[in-house]
């Protein structure tokens, strides 16, 4: 989504209401964030919304993006802020074969989610489709990719076959070398 510079966006605050309301949803949507949330938002803060072509929103707060929205899916947060804190968001990983795919903007297969080296969650920690993830990969400490799951993880590991993960943003992207003026 991001494999162009981002050009020429624009930028304007966001009611308090509206903050309230995003950071119930990033709530919702990533339990594990509560005990940081006072650190990632603060309640007294301005965030600012960046709107991008091809109805993207940015969510920045002092010149940081922290997440991204295409029209009104789910909140993806930015790489930078999985690398601060890894343990709030569901963590799948990939083997060393997939990694120059995935550092090129490629849509995660499923080989690469089931070979030996990859690592998905047991049937107990089932991470279901339209779920954001972070991608680590084998022998890597930090997240390399952002992405949406497009089956749950029992299916990946049942067909083996086609698109697992949806390439959201990844290291080295327009996303990640962006800096707000």
């Amino acid at each position: 989504m991001f494999k162009k510079p981002i050009t020429t966006p624009q930028k304007s605050k966001l009611k308090s209401s509206v903050q309230r309301s995003l950071r119930q949803k990033l709530l919702d949507q990533f339990p594990l964030l509560a005990p940081h949330i006072d650190e990632i938002l603060p309640k007294k803060s301005q965030l600012d919304l960046i709107k991008l072509p091809d109805k993207i929103s940015l969510y920045a707060l002092d010149s940081n993006v922290l997440f991204w929205q295409h029209f009104d899916d789910a909140l993806i947060p930015h790489l930078r802020l999985v690398h601060a804190y890894p343990h709030a968001f569901p963590r799948i990983q990939v083997d060393r074969g997939a990694i120059r795919f995935v550092m090129a903007g490629a849509q995660l297969m499923c080989p690469g989610l089931t070979s030996p080296g990859a690592q998905l969650p047991d049937a107990a920690e089932e991470l279901k489709p339209g779920q954001v993830v972070a991608v680590g990969a084998e022998g890597k400490e930090n997240a390399c990719m952002v992405g949406v799951l497009k089956m749950g993880t029992e299916e990946i590991k049942k067909v083996n076959k086609g698109v697992a993960v949806e390439t959201g943003h990844y290291l080295g992207d327009g996303l990640w070398k962006f800096e707000e003026v």
